[in-house]
């Protein structure tokens, strides 16, 4: 019989059957108020996509519902073909999808090594046995420090957390979001409070580190998601109402109307 460990590794492992995600008539109510309407989205293995739309309309809540914090009221959410409903985040973790948040969710009391390494150790069949010696973790260190050369942190790899600067963290926390070696990213806001030269490096960093993966983005910055995404999605009142590549959605009109307007004259102007 298959054990339950070897089930999720299976799952996660097996090649992608149609599409990495998908959203199926989701929907998602609090009490009487109704925040996702119906929403359908399907993700092709590989794209990088951009979710952006006004402030309320129901982008973090598609997060919770993808990455498992909430419970849909119906619809269906699919991760490599497979129904993850009411499965905890951390059950969705180990299937292939890994989230960061839009604040900097990191360890600040451990060392960048420390943190890199603590995310790779559940990836590598460890989970949080305490009989093993960390240092003795060949295959844990090795990752972590590989880790470390990709997100650009190396020179800093002793410091603890908490002195590194904001861009920096925010760079770790790439790297642990990445270290299990989920094939699905989620991340919320990565380039909030960032200045224009720490955000264009950053991205140049997202696409690095999410190279060959399925990526999905919450930005408000326009600038970013033009500039990163393969295809855009466009949530209003909790529903997609459009999700095309970036030419096709900036010639939108029902896009225009609902949502872009000055902001997609000011992404033109800059030349995104």
């Amino acid at each position: 019989m298959q054990s339950s460990a070897e089930g999720q590794k299976s799952l996660r492992n097996e090649p992608p059957s149609g599409y990495a995600l998908e959203l199926r008539d989701l929907r998602k109510s609090f009490g009487k108020t109704e925040i996702i309407r119906g929403a359908n989205l399907a993700v092709q293995a590989g794209e990088r996509v951009g979710i952006i739309g006004p402030n309320g309309a129901g982008k973090s809540t598609l997060f919770n519902l993808i990455s498992g914090r909430f419970e849909p009221t119906s619809g269906d959410v699919l991760l490599n073909g497979h129904r993850i409903n009411g499965k905890k985040p951390f059950e969705i973790n180990r299937l292939g999808l890994s989230r960061s948040f839009q604040i900097t969710n990191i360890f600040p009391k451990l060392s960048v090594f420390e943190n890199l390494r603590c995310g790779v150790l559940w990836s590598l069949g460890y989970k949080y046995s305490f009989w093993h010696f960390l240092a003795d973790l060949d295959d844990a260190n090795d990752r972590a420090e590989e880790l470390m050369d990709r997100i650009h942190l190396h020179k800093k790899r002793d410091v603890l957390a908490m002195n590194l600067t904001y861009a920096e963290q925010r760079a770790l926390e790439i790297g642990i979001t990445i270290a299990g070696g989920a094939n699905v990213i989620l991340l919320d806001e990565p380039t909030a409070g960032m200045s224009k030269s720490e955000t264009k490096r950053f991205i140049e960093l997202i696409r690095e580190v999410t190279e060959g993966k399925t990526l999905l983005t919450v930005e408000h910055d326009m600038g970013v998601v033009f500039g990163l995404a393969d295809k855009i999605a466009v949530v209003v009142y909790g529903e997609v109402i459009a999700f095309d590549t970036p030419e096709a959605v900036r010639a939108n009109a029902r896009v225009q109307e609902a949502y872009l307007g000055s902001v997609l004259a000011e992404a033109q102007a800059a030349g995104h």
